[in-house]
């Protein structure tokens, strides 16, 4: 079980439009919601789309690469025994139609980080039920 933050750190809050991507997260498996009317992604889920207002969806599976759209570095921790500095990164993912997603860049020299560079999802186990998608950079990409 891989573990880049301490057990202090806040859950995840699920509610009943979200709890799809969770469970398949659990899986090590990255969803994106698309409404089944206008096609239309969305990140994080929602009951009803925003640009059409329908509440019909689909789940789509994404490959959970893509790229580092924009990011910043915390000096200051959130919860005890947190390592610093850590990165907080806006992830644009690949075959998502636009869709960005906030997460973690981990394993990943602060000296390394550019706008573009190519990363993959990293799972962070945190229980047999719970597992969050952080990011690292693509060795050679």
């Amino acid at each position: 079980m891989t573990r880049w933050f301490p057990d202090g750190m806040p859950q995840p809050m699920a509610d009943n439009a979200s709890i799809p991507w969770w469970q398949a997260a659990a899986e090590h498996r990255l969803l994106v919601q698309r409404c089944s009317d206008c096609s239309h992604p969305r990140l994080p889920a929602a009951p009803t789309c925003p640009s059409c207002r329908s509440d019909a969806a689909e789940w789509h599976e994404v490959s959970g690469r893509g790229e580092l759209y924009t990011y910043t570095i915390v000096h200051r921790a959130i919860a005890a025994g947190q390592q610093l500095p850590f990165v907080i990164a806006v992830i644009a993912l690949d075959g998502a139609d636009g869709v960005r997603m906030i997460s973690n860049l981990v394993e990943t020299p602060l000296e390394d980080l550019r706008i573009g560079m190519r990363v993959e999802v990293a799972w962070e186990d945190m229980g047999p039920d719970l597992a969050i998608p952080r990011f690292r950079a693509v060795v050679g990409g």
